[in-house]
């Protein structure tokens, strides 16, 4: 096992805690290379059937092993890494063990916030093209990430998202956000999507501090007030 390390400080991709995760990453990996099959094949309809008789009998196994939900449940015991780590992992757009992620890799230089992710057919919308609700999701993650820019962690107030061009699939797509202000509990960001040197897409991104304790890098539940 290694420190706390921030997955955030490089390009490079932050090693897993220890080999449950290097073995959940290697899962994850497998399921999306299945989800990329699925929706670029034609097998027989029998082949398809037993196919998802042996995936229902690894499921039924997955559910019989001991259960974790929700990453401050994993970050309780101490022994699955930090909330931090955790989220690096389990993240629906940026988790290295979670196949509904592309995932997406953001940094920071400086005061710039960079990433990369790139999508295959599983994500299609128009023909060849990243569904619009995924280049939003994608932008919605990493302008949440590259918050922490302006010092203060908050959550999305609103997205406005631009499309310019179509988003191509199977291509590098690269992103740079920088921060816009900090006002009070509000955050903006700006940011920007490009597929081989082509803008596909822009937005802008407010991010409200709720009112309420910071632990383990969130937020403790407090009484809904109305957003300054």
């Amino acid at each position: 096992m290694h420190d706390d390390i921030n997955p955030f400080a490089t390009e490079e991709i932050t090693p897993a805690f220890n080999d449950e995760w290097v073995a959940k990453r290697r899962v994850a990996d497998a399921i999306k290379q299945l989800s990329e099959a699925l929706v670029t094949s034609s097998p027989s309809i029998d082949t398809m059937h037993a196919i998802a008789e042996q995936l229902e009998i690894t499921a039924r196994e997955f559910r019989g092993s001991p259960r974790i939900y929700g990453r401050f449940d994993w970050a309780a015991s101490g022994e699955h890494g930090s909330f931090g780590q955790i989220s690096h992992e389990l993240n629906p757009l940026a988790g290295w063990s979670n196949p509904l992620a592309p995932p997406v890799n953001n940094w920071l230089e400086g005061d710039i916030a960079l990433g990369t992710c790139q999508c295959g057919w599983a994500y299609e919308g128009p023909p060849g093209s990243v569904h619009g609700g995924y280049v939003a999701a994608i932008f919605d993650q990493f302008l949440g990430m590259a918050q922490v820019l302006g010092g203060q962690p908050g959550m999305t107030g609103y997205l406005h998202v631009n499309y310019h061009q179509r988003t191509p699939l199977n291509t590098e797509l690269k992103l740079e956000a920088k921060l816009v202000k900090v006002e009070g509990r509000k955050t903006i960001m700006r940011g920007e999507m490009y597929a081989e040197g082509v803008m596909t897409a822009s937005a802008e991104g407010l991010f409200v501090q709720p009112r309420g304790e910071i632990m383990n890098g969130w937020i403790k539940a407090s009484a809904p007030s109305k957003q300054d």
